[in-house]
């Protein structure tokens, strides 16, 4: 039997996470819950409207302003670095399988490095905007990890394209079309714009919804 290489276990391993993911957090049933909302707990992918780029993180530092781990977007639909689960704000979790309201605020962290989306006064490399980043050790960050979503409904619907509004500086998640060189060429320079405009809209694609679990008595908060 031929021997698997780096590359390929890399990918065994994310797939097994994702499996994990599936099997810890998919038990449904007891109430029923519109299956076309965005849930707590949730995993996905957010795909950029305007350039349909997905938001993306490695562990790859940025070389310049806060040498955090850098977000980007990303062109591929399939790699799995582009997975984020949606979760509580650190002093109001949400309740596993509940459906993320409109105006909200929430986490947004990277599921293979455990980082969450980040932003603060530093300058983006490309475009001069503000700086997004990827901060924190298995969840755990600072204030500045929260997001307010942004969208015209109740609550957080799947097919709606949303925008992310950073609760501690007032920006916007966007994406200009500014690309990287070495060593993540052709990725795409993601930060935070002042204001509103077609660059900010997001929408969900690929993910796994959580439900919430028939158990009464466990509260599984994120």
């Amino acid at each position: 039997m031929r021997a698997l290489t780096m590359g390929q276990l890399k990918v065994t391993a994310v797939l097994l996470d994702l499996v994990l993911f599936c099997v810890m957090f998919t038990q449904c049933g007891g109430r029923d819950v519109d299956s076309s909302y965005v849930t707590c707990g949730s995993l996905v992918k957010l795909m950029n409207t305007r350039h349909s780029v997905r938001l993306h993180s490695h562990d790859v530092k940025y070389g310049s302003g806060s040498g955090q781990q850098s977000v980007t977007g990303v062109d591929l639909a399939d790699d799995a670095n582009s997975y984020w689960r949606i979760r509580g704000k650190p002093d109001e979790p949400c309740q596993r399988g509940v459906p993320i309201q409109c105006g909200q605020a929430i986490r947004i962290t990277h599921m293979k490095t455990g980082r969450n989306l980040h932003s603060h006064h530093f300058t983006s490399p490309l475009s001069s905007n503000q700086e997004v980043s990827a901060f924190g050790e298995d969840g755990e960050g600072d204030s500045l990890d929260v997001w307010i979503v942004q969208c015209s409904a109740t609550f957080w619907e799947r097919d709606d394209a949303v925008r992310f509004k950073h609760a501690g500086t007032e920006v916007f998640l966007s994406v200009t079309g500014e690309q990287y060189g070495h060593p993540i060429r052709g990725q795409r320079e993601v930060h935070g714009m002042p204001s509103p405009n077609h660059h900010n809209y997001w929408k969900v694609m690929e993910g796994v919804f959580i439900q919430p679990s028939s158990d009464p008595m466990r509260h599984d908060e994120l």
